[in-house]
């Protein structure tokens, strides 16, 4: 078969196309511009670095960084902004012995191809007066000028993607990117409290650090006192690798891995190998699904580090990678056999005047325990357990009424508690039936707070309101979700800095002896990302849901179980809760008898 050629099919890209496919590799969003500008100042030796961002409804307007650095000549100023110019190294040998945060020269070629830069500089050189000004727009410099401005470099970037709206369209909301930002910075933060930092959003200071030798008063200005108060040292040398830093206690711990950070010869990275060394040095110190905090720093070999990975210097590749996270691990188990790690039960403080992180929050509570369950059955006699559970009971009771004529479930008749789990329960026909307590009424209260979401009724005012304490990151997460928590019943405002006040909860939560659940509400919420397409108030309902249920291993009364078993022949769907698990499974007597082989 003869291939006719009707002309060429492969042609040579234009510059500027060029230029916008390399600059979606390093810029990916506004938290690219801030990494790549901020580790520019670092590299040029900058004491001081201020962040100042704009935003509006639309996202984020500009980004501007401004240090103390050494600075820049005019000449080099606009040589900053040609592809692949870079002072960081000079030949390829260079690549296996990288000492600075930026290398590759993209990072302003890059951002100046897809928004409007704004570069002003000034040398430290001996008799340097005058700085100079650039300004870029879609990868071209439409000015060059002279101009009186104090030693180092400041660089404004405005409309990012402006000249790539394809891109501009999947950018997130405006807290989102502000989230993505904040926990950018705090990495960088943690990997140079040598540096001061101040970041500035819409003219209000969000994380400020003070120059420091000790990493714990940066761990402390951005995460809290109480943070602090909890963490162990590490200090270890290991023939691959040397291990400094911080981890918690076991008692301090996160449902997800976003505290344990790491950072590898002064560059803050991912790795999902160095994290899982951390959190298997705990053995079974800790909770299921909960993880621990830690801010590592690993010193290792150039040479055997790897950071030309990936075009913005997210990932490494380490040499002896198994050997290096044998370490890490040995490094942790080793540190927490030498403390004493006994949780002790204190009051509740308030963060220390200037920290910008949390309180004491779900960080700071310590695991649940169910205690040991009964061995046989249900326990008949009625203490503090089954009080809480009686108010539970009553406030879902008061809204389901009585049972539906259509109900989807047989009459069940309850003959025990297994575990402080299980409910058995037995069928007008003789089948057995097993009930998750927990799932059950998980479920009851989703349906109900779906009914109540925007109604009159669906939030009760607290007489005193609750304060609650976030990190910055968190802070902007939990903006965006305001709206959304207001139609579920959950009231906040804002109150300073990064603080809420929550004026009302859900009438479904009754009256909470302890205001701890709302914490755990508030943690769940910003820390999970949206699970596919639940939308946010979907995922409200079911933290609401879930929090506010009878925990597995609640020891319960007959009669208390009887009255969850009613409730739940009015649900709508009583066969599995919000998260698909099953609430109820069924053994017929065939199947039983075939189990025990008597057919």
């Amino acid at each position: 078969m003869t291939v006719q050629n009707t002309g060429s099919a492969i042609h040579i890209l234009d510059q500027a196309t060029v230029n916008k496919i390399a600059a979606g590799e390093v810029v990916e969003r506004p938290a690219s511009v801030v990494k790549e500008l901020v580790e520019n100042a670092i590299d040029a030796g900058a004491r001081s670095i201020r962040i100042d961002i704009t935003t509006s409804a639309e996202g984020i307007g500009s980004i501007q960084v401004t240090d103390d650095g050494c600075g820049m000549s005019p000449s080099d100023a606009v040589l900053a902004f040609t592809p692949h110019a870079t002072s960081k190294i000079l030949r390829i040998e260079d690549l296996n012995t990288i000492h600075t945060l930026g290398f590759r020269g993209e990072a302003l070629a890059s951002i100046a191809a897809v928004a409007r830069v704004t570069l002003t500089t000034r040398s430290r050189e001996p008799g340097i007066i005058a700085g100079v000004k650039v300004i870029a727009e879609g990868g071209k410099i439409l000015q060059t000028c002279d101009i009186g401005v104090p030693q180092g470099t400041s660089i404004q970037v405005q409309d990012l993607f402006f000249n790539t709206p394809a891109r501009k369209k999947f950018q997130k909301s405006r807290n989102t990117e502000l989230a993505y930002i904040y926990s950018l910075l705090e990495g960088i933060c943690l990997t140079h409290p040598d540096i001061s930092f101040r970041v500035v959003t819409d003219r209000n200071s969000k994380i400020i650090t003070d120059r420091s030798s000790n990493i714990l008063d940066t761990i402390a200005r951005i995460f809290g006192s109480p943070t602090v108060k909890e963490l162990i040292p590490v200090d270890v040398s290991f023939p691959l690798v040397k291990i400094s830093g911080y981890i918690s206690r076991p008692a301090l711990t996160r449902k997800d891995t976003s505290r344990i950070m790491v950072f590898i010869n002064q560059r803050y990275v991912s790795s999902k190998t160095i994290s899982g060394a951390v959190i298997q040095g705990y053995g079974n110190l800790l909770p299921k699904d909960r993880f621990p905090i830690a801010f590592l720093s690993l010193t290792i070999d150039p040479h055997l580090v790897d950071v030309n990975v990936h075009p913005a210097k997210k990932l490494v590749r380490l040499s002896h990678e198994k050997e290096i996270a044998s370490s890490v691990t040995e490094a942790v188990n080793n540190v927490l056999l030498q403390h004493d790690l006994i949780p002790g039960i204190v009051a509740p403080s308030r963060p220390y005047p200037g920290a910008s992180g949390e309180g004491p929050g779900p960080d700071t509570v310590h695991a649940y325990d169910p205690g040991t369950p009964a061995p046989y059955g249900v326990s008949k006699t009625t203490h503090a357990g089954t009080l809480g559970t009686d108010r539970q009971l009553r406030q879902t009771e008061l809204a389901t009424g009585s049972v539906p004529l259509e109900t989807r479930l047989p009459v069940l008749d309850v003959i025990g508690q297994f575990g402080g789990i299980y409910i058995l329960a037995t069928t007008e026909t003789g089948d057995l039936v097993i009930i998750d307590q927990h799932a059950v009424h998980e479920r009851i209260l989703y349906e109900l707070v779906n009914a109540r979401i925007s109604g009159d009724h669906c939030s009760q005012e607290l007489i005193v309101p609750f304060i609650l304490h976030r990190s910055v990151r968190e802070a902007a997460v939990l903006r965006d979700l305001i709206p959304a928590l207001a139609q579920a019943g959950l009231i906040l405002e804002e109150f300073g800095k990064e603080t809420f006040l929550v004026r009302a909860i859900p009438v479904v939560l009754g009256k909470p002896e302890d205001m701890t659940i709302i914490e755990e509400m508030i943690h769940d919420l910003v820390s999970e990302g949206p699970a596919g397409t639940v939308n946010n108030r979907e995922r409200i309902t079911r933290i609401i849901a879930c929090r506010g249920a009878i925990k597995a291993g609640t020891i319960c009364t007959m009669e208390q179980c009887q009255r969850l078993i009613q409730q739940l022949r009015s649900a709508k769907n009583p066969f599995t809760c919000p998260h698909g698990r099953p609430t109820i499974v069924r053994y017929t007597r065939s199947d039983l008898d075939a189990m025990f082989k008597r057919t």
